[in-house]
């Protein structure tokens, strides 16, 4: 945890994580195509992109689970938000002019790092 100020009278708090399997991999072994894939997010943090964010890495988490080897924040600006799976752009806003609904972002990253995983209620318009 990091405890910043941004100006007088003005404090955030800063939460940088990176969620590692059990079994410490960093490369998956033959056969767990896809389990080793990390995510990254790199968000405007002069915008106030963190919390988005936060919430983002929350939900990509709880629903791919191990499926993962991680999801990353990345501190930036300019008005940046970009998500990264498996080293492949699966969105940005700049491209799409606008965040994605979190149903979106879970297909995006379902597709460049999990293909065929069901994603439940998620998949259903």
């Amino acid at each position: 945890m990091i405890l910043g100020k941004v100006s007088p009278g003005f404090e955030y708090i800063f939460f940088a994580f990176i969620i590692k399997r059990e079994d410490g991999l960093t490369q998956a072994p033959a056969g767990e195509a896809g389990k080793s894939e990390m995510v990254e997010i790199k968000y405007c943090a002069r915008c106030g992109w963190l919390p988005r964010s936060v919430w983002m890495a929350q939900e990509l988490l709880g629903t791919f689970g191990e499926a993962l080897g991680g999801v990353s924040l990345v501190p930036s600006s300019g008005g940046i938000f970009e998500v990264r799976a498996g080293g492949t752009l699966v969105w940005s806003r700049k491209e799409k002019g606008r965040f994605p609904e979190i149903k979106e972002l879970k297909r995006a990253v379902r597709d460049a790092v999990c293909p065929g995983m069901d994603l439940g209620h998620t998949d259903s318009p």
